[in-house]
C-alpha cells in the first residue's frame, strides 16, 4: 500500500512586475495590486486581482509616512478579511473577505508555482506582496 502524504509545500513566490519573465520558473503571475500601471503591457502578468491590493488610502498613508511597516502590514492583513457590504445580505455563508480568493491561491500552489507580482522593486522589502505570501504559507487562512 502506498501511503500519499497530505502535507504540501506550497509554491508561492514573489517578484516585480518588471522583473526579466522566466515561464518555467514563475507559474502563474498573478499582479496584485490595485493599479495595473500606465503602459503596463497585459503580457507582464497572466491573472490581475486588484482585490489582493493594499487600498488605495492604506498605501497612500504608508508611502506618505503615516504608518510604520509594522502598522501597514496589520491593516493590510486586516483589509484582506474585512467582510463586505454582500456579507451583510447572507446569513449563512459569508465571503469573510477575500478568503476564497486566497483559498484559491493557496490551492493553486500546492500543484504549480504561483508568483505574486506588484510594481515595487525586487529588492523592496516593505511590499505588500511578501505580507500576502505569509498569509497563503499559513496552514490555515484566518477568518475574522
Amino acid at each position: 500500500m502506498i501511503c500519499v502524504s497530505e502535507s504540501f509545500e506550497i509554491m508561492i513566490r514573489t517578484k516585480s512586475v518588471y522583473s526579466t519573465i522566466d515561464h518555467e520558473r514563475d507559474g502563474l503571475r498573478v499582479l496584485v495590486t490595485r493599479f495595473r500601471g500606465r503602459g503596463l503591457p497585459k503580457n507582464r502578468y497572466d491573472v490581475w486581482m486588484a482585490n489582493l491590493g493594499p487600498s488605495e488610502k492604506l498605501l497612500r498613508d504608508f508611502l506618505s509616512g503615516q504608518h510604520s511597516w509594522a502598522d501597514f502590514t496589520r491593516r493590510y492583513r486586516r483589509e484582506l478579511f474585512e467582510m463586505g457590504s454582500i456579507d451583510k445580505k447572507n446569513v449563512t455563508i459569508k465571503n469573510h473577505g477575500q478568503k476564497f480568493t486566497l483559498r484559491l491561491l493557496q490551492g493553486l500552489g500546492k500543484s504549480m508555482t504561483v508568483t505574486l507580482m506588484c510594481h515595487c522593486g525586487e529588492d523592496q522589502q516593505q511590499c505588500h506582496r511578501h505580507i500576502l505570501k505569509r498569509v497563503l504559507r499559513a496552514k490555515n487562512l484566518p477568518v475574522h
